[in-house]
């Protein structure tokens, strides 16, 4: 039952993004790393399926399980190769095996297929040829991009230079790696190379993080010794990004409400050599913006919780395998997202001194990306989107196409998005007002009719000669309405 028990506690740890499936798999130390891993990733595949099998047999009504523990069970008895657990957890399951069974019998006819797989969302099965490489960014607070690629020579690697695009990164086998095309200080290696157990890894050195993962900080790129927040920091791998940029001078406020996920980031981040951090388990939406400790902000990076829809993982480089659930069944599920990130999104750029926000998310769903990207706007009319990476193969669907999405297809990553507001200068606002000035209403007294000789245009020399005669006359009669009302 540990295997269970153990996939379960990592299935719960990805939806509160304290990790990636990977890194979540070998932290645990469990004895068969490999069949924990082919377990977690098989069961976040076949996700949406199980959730409907469960939900039409009300299993959870009938055994009390936890949602994550009954998904694993389910998994292996239907899909799997069985169950591999006695006592009572296995007599609880088998006791409802006839009616899981006929629940996937159903949907199979319902849906006119014969194979498991086909029962699959379109976008969750296997896209065929495509496997993500290895992403490996070099945390330069430790070390440089030639020291490690030197490290990794000697050990039999085989450097082959900058890639000119995303074809030199699918073509990678064995020991050969690359540095990125896009981003500095990241290199990339074949799909089946893990670092896990590396030197370089355990000692901080580099850190193992998703191509898309490094694009908010690298386009945020705060200078050293500026004042940062992230705003929903943990696990951690945007925050030492940050720190890394920022040469580690400067201050970094770091906020998350999960205290656990945030002692876990805290252990990172002293592995990775972090000393410009400040941790806080706080609720953003709950900092003050105009507390005097953060007057200096200039820059905000916000992640906020968000479906994960983009998230693949990866299984020894077999196969390519995506969690995501049917659009209907996360209607309720992404309104209530969408609405919490437009809050947190709103509030970043409430900061007075704020520049610059970048909001991502590890979504698809435009509901969490450009519906709140227009909504955000639309409330904060004085922040424009930058247009980012002219040269990028995805971009934000229209109108928003300043922004980035990046998916398995055609940036070989996690499906992302990444958009940046841009605090609008007080000149621009300034001539937007001077486009649509306020109507001024003047009374016709007494003073206003004396100004009129003031206010004319100017003329030139010739037209002054022919209209002073004229300016006397005027001049006159108004001398003379006023001696008139005071006789009145």
């Amino acid at each position: 039952m540990a295997l269970y028990n153990k996939a379960a506690d990592i299935l719960d740890k990805v939806e509160q993004k304290r990790g990636a499936v990977k890194t979540l798999v070998y932290d645990s130390k469990f004895q068969n790393i490999k069949q924990l891993f082919a377990l977690v990733c098989e069961t976040q595949k076949y996700s949406s399926v199980i959730q409907e099998i469960i939900d039409n047999t009300k299993l959870l009504k009938g055994t009390k399980l936890r949602i994550n523990l009954a998904k694993v069970l389910v998994y292996d008895l239907l899909f799997g190769q069985g169950l591999k657990c006695g006592g009572s957890w296995k007599a609880m399951i088998m006791k409802h095996r006839s009616r899981l069974q006929a629940s996937l019998a159903r949907m199979k006819v319902k849906q006119k297929v014969s194979c498991n797989e086909d029962l699959l969302p379109a976008n969750v099965r296997k896209p065929e040829g495509i496997l993500l490489p290895r992403y490996v960014r070099v945390n330069t607070l430790k070390t440089n991009v030639e020291d490690v690629i030197d490290y990794l020579k000697r050990e039999g690697f085989s450097y082959q230079g900058h890639a000119n695009g995303i074809q030199d990164l699918s073509g990678l086998r064995g020991k050969a790696f690359v540095s990125d095309s896009d981003l500095p200080n990241l290199l990339v290696f074949s799909t089946k190379k893990t670092f896990h157990d590396h030197y370089l890894y355990k000692n901080g050195h580099i850190i193992l993080q998703d191509k898309a993962s490094c694009l908010p900080a690298f386009l945020l790129n705060p200078p050293a010794g500026s004042h940062v927040i992230d705003a929903c920091a943990a696990p951690g791998n945007k925050t030492s990004h940050l720190a890394a940029l920022m040469s580690n001078k400067g201050k970094l406020f770091a906020f998350d409400l999960d205290a656990k996920r945030l002692s876990t980031m805290s252990t990172l981040l002293l592995r990775a050599g972090l000393t410009c951090h400040q941790l806080a388990n706080q609720d953003f939406l709950k900092v003050d913006p105009h507390n005097a400790e953060y007057k200096e902000v200039k820059h905000i990076l916000l992640d906020p919780s968000c479906s994960g829809s983009g998230m693949v993982c990866l299984r020894d480089g077999s196969s390519e395998l995506a969690e995501e659930q049917a659009q209907a069944q996360e209607a309720s599920r992404l309104q209530s997202l969408s609405a919490f990130q437009l809050r947190c999104l709103t509030h970043a750029l409430q900061f007075p001194q704020v520049q610059r926000v970048v909001y991502s998310t590890c979504s698809i769903h435009t509901e969490e990306n450009e519906q709140v990207v227009a909504a955000c706007l639309q409330q904060n009319p004085n922040f424009r989107l930058v247009h980012l990476l002219p040269d990028w193969p995805e971009r934000g669907l229209s109108p928003h196409t300043e922004c980035l999405r990046a998916s398995p297809t055609k940036t070989l990553t996690h499906g992302f998005f990444v958009a940046m507001f841009e605090r609008q200068a007080n000149g621009s606002q300034a001539v937007n007002q001077q486009i649509l000035p306020s109507p001024v209403v003047v009374s016709p007294d007494d003073d206003a009719l004396e100004a009129e000789d003031i206010q004319e245009d100017p003329c030139s020399p010739e037209e002054e000669k022919q209209n002073s005669s004229a300016k006397k006359r005027k001049r006159n009669r108004n001398r003379s309405r006023k001696k008139q009302r005071k006789t009145e």
